[in-house]
């Protein structure tokens, strides 16, 4: 990585560093063995930064461009020894290159389920991931609280640190923000703006900033995410009764399958031998059909109960049955300017408007009189 020009054999002349593994956060130009000449040229190129450190103390930053590394260049050097009388004696100094370009696609995620409390699910367990992007913004900072003498520091061994800060903040963030889990979705920028912005302080203390961070999914326990589609689906079906004897009905008219086939056997034996033995018992001794009443048809199944949700303060509570909603008359928390929704209603309204509803204030009783005094 290093690109050495010695001069005389003997001092290191150009200082300066390439490199091409992308990961590569800090690098130390190796000396070899030899001293830093006064007067070499160091080399720092965009996207870089040098931080030169003499005897073990940080001495001074370079940004990019090309220096002279002489006591004009080094006003923090002057008093040390030697740089004024051309590196007579050596003595020990190390140059780190620090990588200054953004890290991008780095990935973070909640290990364990976050506990959260939502406004119409009540207590649940949420995960999340997405990616960020780093950037070191204090060389030095970074050099002294992170790198020490790591002669190579790499993205990676940064990054695990980098995810129990995000999840920290995550975790505190979610739980604090009230947002509903069926509208994270549509809030995954606000609140990544508010995760980046309660991170910023303890990462900067790395010498580190996150110019990106994004949330890619917010997401429920698979057992919770299947009970969510149930209830999707009962919304979507409407009317339970009707859904079923149409399905019932379509399975039945489709010719050629072998559901359908193997049940018009059945349904035809079975007809066949209920009618038979139907007229066997039914006939007289001289074989005629005595005259007997129609059987009378079965009762229609009972009516489905609908259900009504609420709308309270710009959320959506429910659902409630009707003798719910009754008591909630009584208790003054159902009023007649409620909006309510059932499926199969075309938008919300006024609990008043509803037929079903609309009684419910008409049997309600008044309120109770005053308590008497107490007697004299």
């Amino acid at each position: 990585m290093g690109i050495l020009d010695f001069l005389s054999g003997e001092f290191i002349d150009v200082i300066g560093w390439t490199d091409d593994t992308r990961d590569t956060m800090v690098w130390r130009f190796e000396r070899e063995g030899h001293a830093i000449k006064y007067g070499a040229k160091l080399t720092v190129r965009e996207g870089q930064a040098a931080v030169f450190v003499h005897e073990g103390q940080l001495a001074d930053v370079f940004g990019p461009g090309l220096y002279m590394l002489e006591t004009n260049n080094l006003p923090i050097l002057t008093t040390l020894q030697h740089w004024d009388h051309g590196f007579k004696s050596p003595f020990q100094s190390e140059i780190y290159f620090v990588n200054t370009t953004r890290f991008n696609d780095l990935k973070w995620g909640t290990k364990n389920p976050v506990m959260a409390r939502d406004p119409e699910f009540g207590p649940v367990r949420i995960r999340a991931f997405g990616t960020y992007s780093m950037r070191v913004s204090d060389p030095g900072k970074f050099l002294t609280e992170i790198v020490g003498t790591d002669g190579e520091f790499t993205s990676d061994e940064i990054s695990y640190q980098l995810r129990n800060v995000i999840v920290q903040e995550f975790s505190r963030a979610i739980a604090s923000s009230g947002i509903p889990v069926l509208d994270m979705a549509a809030n995954t920028a606000d609140m990544g703006k508010l995760i980046t912005k309660a991170i910023a302080p303890t990462i900067a203390a790395y010498g580190l900033e996150l110019p990106e961070f994004y949330i890619e999914n917010v997401s429920l326990p698979e057992a919770v995410e299947a009970v969510l589609d149930k209830r999707t689906s009962m919304g979507i079906v409407g009317d339970l009764n009707k859904y079923m004897q149409f399905n019932a009905a379509e399975a039945m008219g489709q010719p050629g399958s072998g559901a359908s086939a193997g049940m018009g056997a059945a349904m035809g034996a079975g007809m066949g031998a209920g009618m038979g033995m139907a007229m066997g018992q039914q006939m007289g001794p001289w074989g005629q059909m005595p005259q007997q009443p129609a059987a009378a048809a079965p009762p229609p199944p009972p009516p489905v109960e609908k259900v009504w949700h609420l709308a309270v303060n710009g959320q959506t509570q429910g659902p409630y049955g009707r003798g719910h909603l009754g008591r909630m008359v009584a208790e003054g928390s159902l009023t007649r300017d409620s909006l309510v929704w059932t499926p199969g209603q075309n938008g919300w309204m006024r609990a008043e408007d509803v037929t079903e509803l609309a009684q419910l204030f008409t049997i309600a009783p008044p309120p109770p009189p005053p308590a008497a005094p107490p007697a004299g």
